[in-house]
């Protein structure tokens, strides 16, 4: 009697994890994940993370996350590398996906701030813009957020080992507020929010302390800036007051809302 002959292993999914202009904070969201990411890393192999070992393996990945913006000539020909060493590409937080804080000089002089900042302006290879991931690749999927939240994160990664499609609420941050019972700071205080035009993501963390939302999870899948404006003044804000409200984490994805109008 033959003795069956025992079946091989599949090899688990390959994750790279990868850095571009940013501040590091998604990453470190991930890292944090601490149990979760105990039982994703069993059925997974963590082929590229920098942030976390010195081990690189090179591609290809099933699933690569990155984070950071297009902001250099060498990001252009990096992230086109990795896209094609990617099976699935997720980008990470606002900078990935809408160029971050650092997207504020596509609305400036960038000669002029590398003559102010550096002492050798010739040594800096830099591009004008500040651009999301997705304006130079394909991208599979965005999450959203300064920094990302864990459950989020969890969710997506946990989504694309499962073969379907990440859970990812779409509505505002007023809805989370509802959820979790948080009197309105705009109605009741007169606190100026971006909360009504902001993707949820955060558990409106900010007004459930008595603040403002500060849009750093980008606008919402719809949005009415337009109604949004009058309030906003009426609690005392000015039109350059409202500029620099809006223009922080997401000013590239503000900018196009206000230039499209309502969605």
């Amino acid at each position: 009697m033959s003795t069956p002959i025992a079946a091989e292993p599949r090899p688990r999914p390959r994750l790279g994890v990868f850095k571009f202009a940013s501040c590091d904070g998604c990453q470190l969201t991930l890292l944090n994940c601490e149990e979760e990411l105990l039982g994703l890393a069993a059925k997974l192999e963590i082929s590229h993370f920098t942030e976390a070992s010195s081990h690189i393996a090179p591609g290809p990945y099933d699933l690569s996350l990155v984070e950071g913006s297009v902001s250099t000539p060498e990001h252009v020909n990096r992230i086109r590398r990795i896209r094609s060493d990617s099976r699935h590409l997720v980008t990470i937080g606002a900078c990935a996906t809408a160029g971050g804080v650092q997207a504020l000089r596509n609305y400036a002089d960038v000669e002029e701030y590398l003559a102010t900042v550096y002492a050798r302006p010739d040594f800096i290879e830099t591009l004008a813009t500040s651009t999301p991931i997705s304006a130079h690749v394909p991208v599979d999927f965005e999450l959203r957020g300064c920094p990302i939240d864990r459950g989020q994160l969890v969710e997506v990664v946990t989504a694309y080992l499962s073969g379907r499609k990440p859970g990812i609420p779409n509505h505002s941050v007023c809805f989370a507020c509802k959820r979790r019972g948080n009197v309105c700071v705009t109605v009741a205080h007169g606190t100026p929010c971006l909360g009504p035009v902001t993707h949820a993501g955060c558990g409106a963390l900010c007004p459930t302390y008595g603040r403002g939302c500060y849009g750093c999870f980008g606008p919402a899948a719809t949005t009415n800036l337009p109604a949004l404006v009058p309030l906003m003044h009426r609690d005392g804000m000015s039109d350059d007051d409202i500029g620099r409200f809006l223009h922080t984490f997401d000013v590239s994805a503000f900018r196009a809302v206000e230039e499209e109008g309502p969605r």
